[in-house]
Order: C-alpha cells, then sequence, then structure tokens
C-alpha cells in the first residue's frame, strides 16, 4: 500500500477534515495501490486561504528569486524521474518506456520553459503616453485530468508560479500520487508556505469549491467538455478568469501524394499512444478513396503489432486502459460503431484473450467509417481509430473540420508547402505537417469546443498574468 494521507496546506502535511480516504486502482492488476484524502470543500477554504495570504509576499518576489526555486523544484523531479515513470504506470497503465520518456520528462520541460523565460530580460511595452505593465492575476485554481497526471499539473503550476500567483492543485483522484510527489519537491525546494497547495478529492466536492471560492482569481481546468462546461458555469458566478483545456477528435489528414505507408505508421502510433488516452490524438484518419483499402490494410498490420500487456514488460507497447469505467465506456463505442455500419478491421468489443485480469480494449481500427457517425464525432479516448475515405482535397478539409472539437491534427503531403496551406485551412490550435515534433514552448489549446485559452510557451504565462495601463 501506498497511502499518502495527507494535504498539503500553507506549507506543511495536515490531515483532511473528513479523515476519509480515496482508494486508487492499478488498471493492471485490478489491486488498491493505496489511498489519498477525501479532500472537503472546508479543506479547500483551507488551502485557498492559506494561497491568499501568501500572495502579496510571493507576487513581491524577483523574477531571479522565482527562477531560483524553480530551478530547485526542477532538480526534485529529476531526481524523481524513474519513480515517477512507475508510478504513472501503475497507476494509468502507460508503459513503463513511454511513461519515463514522456510522462516523467515532460513535466521537467515545463519547469525549464518558464525559468528560461524569467532568465530572460522583461521589457515592458510602451504606447504613446501608456506604460503596458503586466501583473500577476492572484490566486490560482489548477483542476487536472489523469492521462497525463504530472504534466496536466505542472503545466500550469509552473507558469503560475512564474507569474507570481500562487496555487491550490486538484489532481485527479484516479491517478494522484505523482502529485504528492510533486509536492514533495516543492517542499524539498523550499517554497513559502502557502504559494503552492494540494488537495485531493472529487470533481463535484473539490473542484467546485475551487471554482465557486470568492478568494480564487482564476481556473485553470483540464478534462471532458462536460465538467469544463460546468467549471466555467460556477467560476462565472464571482467573474473569475478561467482557461479550458478540454477534448479532441483530431483528424489525420493524408494527401494523395503523401507517403502512405509512413502516414498511416506514424498515425496509428498517435492514435494509440497512451492507450489512446490522449485529447491530441489522432483518432481520425483521412485517406484518398483510391487508396482506402491500402490505408486500411496498413494500419490493420501496425494496430495489431501493439503488443498488448503488462505496462512493466518492455515488450509492452498497450497497457489496459485507467478504470473498467473507461474499459466499459470504450467498448460500447466500438459496439456502435459496429452497430452504425463501420467495419471492423481490427480488435473489437471482446476481451482480449488472457487479458481477463486489467481493463485491457484490443488496439481496434474502423474502416468505412460516416464522417457523421458516433465514432466519428465523439471522443473515445481508447485505442480507436476510425479511417475515412475522402474524394478530394476539399472533401478532406470539409471533413476535417466536421467537428464540434478543434484541438490537433496532422496533414501529410511530399509538398510541404501544400501541407502547410491546408494545415491553415483547418479550424484546430496546433496541427503537424508531415509528423513533425512536438515543440513544448509553442502554445497549446483548442478552437470551438476543444476550450479557452492557452497553455505553454509565453502565451501559457499570459493566462495568469493581468494587463495594466498606465498613463505617463
Amino acid at each position: 500500500m501506498n497511502d499518502r494521507m495527507k494535504l498539503y496546506i500553507d506549507g506543511v502535511w495536515v490531515d483532511g477534515e473528513s479523515g476519509a480516504g480515496i482508494d486508487v486502482e492499478n488498471p493492471t492488476t485490478q489491486e488498491i495501490l493505496g489511498r489519498v484524502p477525501e479532500g472537503t470543500a472546508g479543506d479547500v477554504d483551507g488551502a485557498v486561504m492559506a494561497a491568499r495570504k501568501a500572495f502579496p509576499a510571493w507576487s513581491a518576489t524577483t523574477r531571479a528569486e522565482r527562477a531560483e526555486l524553480l530551478h530547485k523544484l526542477q532538480e526534485g523531479l529529476a531526481k524523481r524521474a524513474e519513480d515517477i515513470g512507475l508510478s504513472i504506470a501503475q497507476e494509468v497503465g502507460t508503459p513503463l518506456r513511454i511513461a519515463t520518456r514522456i510522462q516523467a520528462a515532460l513535466p521537467q520541460t515545463d519547469v525549464g520553459i518558464y525559468i528560461d523565460l524569467l532568465e530572460a530580460d522583461e521589457i515592458e511595452e510602451q504606447v504613446g503616453n501608456t506604460l503596458i505593465a503586466k501583473e500577476p492575476v492572484g490566486v490560482v485554481a489548477a483542476i487536472t485530468p489523469w492521462n497525463y497526471p504530472l504534466h496536466q499539473i505542472t503545466c500550469k503550476l509552473a507558469p503560475a508560479l512564474a507569474a507570481g500567483c500562487t496555487i491550490v492543485v486538484k489532481p485527479s483522484e484516479v491517478a494522484p500520487f505523482t502529485a504528492f510527489m510533486l509536492f514533495d519537491a516543492l517542499d524539498e525546494a523550499g517554497f513559502p508556505p502557502g504559494v503552492v497547495n494540494l488537495v485531493t478529492g472529487f470533481g463535484p466536492v473539490v473542484g467546485e469549491a475551487l471554482a465557486a471560492h470568492r478568494e480564487v482569481d482564476a481556473v485553470s481546468f483540464t478534462g471532458p467538455v462536460a465538467a469544463g462546461v460546468r467549471v466555467a458555469e460556477v467560476a462565472a458566478k464571482t467573474v473569475k478568469k478561467v482557461t479550458l483545456e478540454l477534448g479532441g477528435k483530431s483528424a489525420n489528414v493524408i494527401l494523395e501524394d503523401a507517403d502512405l505507408e509512413t502516414a498511416v505508421k506514424v498515425g496509428v502510433s498517435n492514435a494509440f499512444l497512451n492507450g489512446g488516452q490522449t485529447c491530441t490524438a489522432w483518432t481520425r484518419m483521412l485517406v484518398p478513396a483510391s487508396r482506402n483499402e491500402e490505408a486500411l490494410a496498413l494500419a490493420k498490420k501496425y494496430a495489431e503489432g501493439f503488443t498488448m500487456g503488462d505496462p512493466l514488460d518492455p515488450a509492452t507497447k498497450l497497457g489496459p486502459v485507467v478504470s473498467g469505467a473507461q474499459r466499459d465506456r470504450i467498448v460500447e463505442y466500438i459496439r456502435t460503431g459496429v452497430s452504425e455500419g463501420a467495419r471492423l478491421v481490427a480488435g473489437g468489443a471482446d476481451t482480449p484473450d488472457g487479458k481477463e485480469t486489467g481493463y485491457f480494449v484490443s488496439p481496434t481500427v474502423f474502416g468505412d467509417v460516416d464522417p457523421d457517425s458516433t465514432i466519428a464525432q465523439e471522443e473515445i479516448f481508447g485505442p480507436v481509430l476510425s479511417i475515412i475515405a475522402y474524394q478530394d482535397e476539399e472533401d478532406a478539409l470539409a471533413i476535417a473540420n466536421n467537428s464540434k472539437f478543434g484541438l490537433h491534427g496532422a496533414v501529410w503531403s511530399n509538398d510541404k508547402d501544400r501541407a502547410i496551406a491546408f494545415a491553415r485551412r483547418v479550424r484546430t490550435g496546433q496541427i503537424d505537417v508531415n509528423g513533425a515534433a512536438y515543440n513544448p514552448n509553442a502554445p497549446f489549446g483548442g478552437y470551438k469546443q476543444s476550450g479557452v485559452g492557452r497553455e505553454m510557451g509565453r502565451l501559457g504565462l499570459d493566462e495568469f498574468l493581468e494587463t495594466k495601463s498606465i498613463q505617463i
């Protein structure tokens, strides 16, 4: 058992108000890994008031002072990287290689981005007789999900602290242990009491209390659309600044002149990354109708290469999904895809052979998918790929934009200029050309129901700043 039955409030580990705990399950073995506190609105109030008390002094610190503490935090995360990767493999089901290479490494990068920004010269802008100043927004509430449980905290916490804000973090109760490792590192780094606070618990209690609290100035939320809408509704009553990073149904558009095999191979890997539990996953693959059968055969081959198993086994490419509820939801979507007439090319709804224990879903590929069907429109959040044939480039664009989401996407062509021109017309916050690498310094966020605001890079810092015009 890995019990962490304390909250971090005002610089110390304290008992929760209720004394109750939440069990955390290993999705591979279905065993209980440990427990964390079931926080209350009273716990939230204590954490928020500690953050409010700490804000004047913290906001008055110099950029160099904040950078120095973030350096110490980065070192603390690096020191714990192996344990973080192992914890995420056990909590989320991410294969250990990916958990270490991405899940444990990216949070260190998140912190480093804001160290670099703090260490660069900050020149205030002057427009005519007006000096435009940037000031910290105040007390921040960060409400984060389970799929990238540490990165989704650090990409909020690092810019908030760099901006001079204080923060209360509510991690997902499904995969909370890396948040405790983060706060061990924060405590070790020596952040002043009240600057960083941790309250675990359920969204309808802790999340709502944070969004509603009169002393919270900004809420940064990552999660599903329905929960994000609720956060925005609750926060609106006290007119808070709200940043939302919500769902996605990204299109991977393979133009007719592209290297089909490379595009399909990379596309399948992207769709199944982290068990498909990634908001940016390219879950719709758009292929020329003339090459549809070839694309389906390639996708089947690559999908069947995703070996399922224990995330701690180096041979595993696809671990379990995070919970029984998540597995059941994905399986129901697969059944819906079949009932609505899509062709099952690989995988399916049946429990994989030999995987009666653990929440495993076979890597699944559908062909002949109607662009308006359920599996083409709704975020499944599992290892399910829909392949859609298009007639020409304009048809491909129409299908790509036929979504309530607009978070991510991809386009492939042997003509880079053609691909860039196509990318400009896709209504999405990010899009990759020919498998280009992720850039953590670039702004991240979406159009339409994928969210409001941006994370990462300079724009991620701006989300935690207010703008003041000083006439001189």
